[in-house]
């Protein structure tokens, strides 16, 4: 007998997923629900489907206790802060996701293409020249920007991400330094310390999962050592910057920018951003709607990666796609 899905992510748009979901289960679609109407049904679902861009449901202690059937979570993405992984493992319920997917992720860089658009963007001040534009302004003085063969382009985290990012700035001329304590980099200069790459670089690049460690990575004790016009990227988690004290660097430095499409706790509680409300009033931020992967072609290959691991994990049982 096929297992009962809930998906709770929009899959309409996506070639092929249907199929595949429908191949293996019975398939109830809720494109945004809340999380209170996924834990009224949970009991009855075996697994549920799920991607964090889009969602306001956090797969936590609530809907786990709820979801008396459940037997596996799965979720498109790399990432899995929207999910209490511990809670999770304590019930022996297993979270499918594509961070180990290492052959079919690496065809996938629309997040790092993403963390270059935004470097451009912020260092040349394009929103803000538009949004002048739009009013009729055409003095060109407040819009200067930056050249790319001026900038050194400092990364962080040397992973997927990470390397195709620094990459895109061959061609350019930047200057391209990376600080991972866990890779061994070879084509760019590696950094030894996280301050000495704040302190040297023009624009910072995030490209790490948010853990313990990375957690308020950014924060004021680091940002004292930052040049008075940087710009940071932040493309992973919105957790790894303390909010509070980039909006306090960015008061005090008035030519430095972050461009981000992530924010601090934005499956529950992003309305709360400090950095969504300097946004409204300040052009020193530029935010995006968590659109990182959200390429045609970097969904098809995700989500239909995910959607066959869970089709596998039914009709095999427990495999080593799962994470502990």
């Amino acid at each position: 007998m096929d297992s009962r899905l809930l998906v709770i992510t929009p899959v309409d748009h996506i070639n092929g997923i249907k199929e595949i979901l429908e191949s293996f289960s019975n398939v109830t679609y809720l494109e945004d629900p809340s999380l209170e109407e996924v834990v009224e049904i949970i009991g009855s679902y075996e697994a549920i489907f799920t991607n964090p861009n889009k969602s306001k449901v956090f797969i936590g202690k609530d809907l786990m206790d709820a979801g008396i059937n459940l037997k596996c979570i799965c979720t498109a993405s790399t990432g899995t802060n929207h999910i209490d992984k511990d809670y999770a493992y304590q019930k022996d319920l297993p979270v499918i996701s594509l961070t180990e997917e290492r052959e079919v992720i690496n065809k996938i860089s629309s997040t790092a293409e993403l963390a270059f658009a935004l470097t451009m963007s912020s260092v040349r001040k394009l929103v803000a020249s538009h949004i002048g534009a739009l009013k009729g302004e055409w003095d060109y003085s407040k819009f200067i920007g930056r050249q790319m063969d001026s900038l050194t382009i400092g990364v962080v985290g040397y992973g997927r991400l990470g390397k195709f990012y620094a990459s895109f700035f061959k061609p350019f001329g930047s200057k391209v330094i990376v600080y991972d304590p866990y890779k061994k980099v070879v084509d760019f200069q590696q950094i030894e310390t996280l301050q000495e790459l704040v302190e040297l670089s023009d624009v910072i690049s995030l490209h790490v999962h948010v853990n313990k460690e990375t957690t308020n990575l950014i924060n004021s004790d680091l940002l004292k050592f930052a040049k008075k016009n940087l710009h940071i990227i932040n493309t992973s988690r919105g957790e790894i910057v303390n909010e509070k004290d980039m909006v306090f660097f960015l008061k005090e430095n008035e030519e430095s920018r972050i461009a981000s499409d992530v924010l601090s706790d934005e499956i529950r509680n992003k309305k709360s951003s400090v950095l969504l409300d300097y946004s409204r009033v300040s052009n020193q931020v530029l935010l995006t709607q968590h659109i990182g992967g959200m390429t045609q072609e970097a969904q098809e290959i995700a989500y239909g990666h995910a959607a066959r691991l869970l089709k596998k994990y039914f009709k095999q049982g427990k495999t080593d796609c799962e994470n502990e």
